[in-house]
């Protein structure tokens, strides 16, 4: 074996498309790209997503469904079952997020009704769905804004 004689494996190799060198190659010509449309172009080859020619596309079509409450961004929701666990007493939105209840993104916090409350709790400052704060007040404790 001789430097000289050294070769890459059968295939390990590709060799570089070269376009635009006559008819022989079987790339003269258009290069592989056909005729006209934005691809045979240069630098015209990307279309955004979505793209549909001009026409009015899909996603612009289609109704627009649902709604998106701007306040669920900031509002944190704290289970009654979560808050079970906390120590009875006042719990207000700096005690939530001491206990790791509230993201640190979150700007408020909601008591949501799901799960049993066994003890009494003062809550202050936080906001609460009807039927926590009947879980709240019929288990000895009670909301204040």
């Amino acid at each position: 074996m001789r430097l000289n004689t050294l070769k890459p494996a059968e295939g390990a190799r590709e060799d570089r498309k070269r376009v635009g060198r006559g008819i022989g190659s079987g790339l003269g010509k258009t290069c592989g790209r056909g005729h006209k449309g934005s691809f045979a172009r240069a630098g015209k080859g990307k279309i955004k997503a979505g793209f549909e020619g001009g026409q009015m596309p899909m996603h612009i079509r289609l109704p627009k469904v649902g709604f998106r409450s701007r306040m669920a961004k900031d509002t944190a929701e704290v289970l009654l079952y979560q808050l079970d666990k906390l120590e009875a007493g006042e719990v207000d939105f700096a005690a939530l997020r001491a206990a790791k209840l509230v993201p640190a993104t979150a700007k408020k916090a909601k008591i949501v009704a799901k799960g049993e409350l066994t003890k009494a709790f003062v809550l202050k400052g936080l906001l609460a769905t009807a039927g926590a704060k009947a879980a709240v007040e019929a288990a000895g404790g009670k909301v204040e804004e």
